[in-house]
């Protein structure tokens, strides 16, 4: 009897670990990443979404400030590239922390954006010298939505 309940329990303890770890891993979603074709960064970007479990397609363009405007994102705003997750857009080196923030809590926005290229954020060389503020993109003016 004192097996049977042992086994049992460590089943239960089994099949939880198995059911908590996929469900972390359930966030990662494809991604289609916009970029400059001449751009190694975003290429970068990519393989570091690839590492933390995203499936990734690169499509070079050279309409990306185009396509930035089309899908909310303002000039001043812009990231380096443009990646279409789940409903989402998410424009620049976001980390995957905040978009997996994004995945789970599917706030009622367009995405989100990192503008320009700083320094030490995923994809990019060198130290992180400063926080780098993200911002949501919507119909509206954009909002602080994370501060790493």
């Amino acid at each position: 009897m004192h097996k049977i309940i042992v086994t049992a329990f460590a089943a239960v303890i089994l099949g939880a670990g198995v059911y908590f770890t996929n469900a972390s891993l359930a966030i990662a979603e494809e991604a289609t990443l916009y970029k400059n074709p001449q751009c190694g960064c975003c290429e970068a970007y990519a393989d570091y979404l690839r590492d933390n479990g995203f499936t990734v397609t690169v499509k070079p363009t050279h309409e990306l400030v185009a396509m930035s405007r089309e899908a909310g994102i303002p000039d001043d705003f812009q990231g380096c590239h443009l990646a279409f997750i789940d409903d989402y857009v998410v424009s620049g080196h976001v980390s995957v922390a905040t978009v997996n923030r994004l995945l789970s809590e599917r706030p009622d926005i367009k995405g989100v954006t990192l503008p320009g290229m700083p320094m030490g954020s995923p994809g990019m060389s060198g130290p992180k010298t400063e926080s780098f503020t993200i911002y949501t993109v919507g119909d509206g003016k954009p909002s602080i939505y994370a501060v790493e």
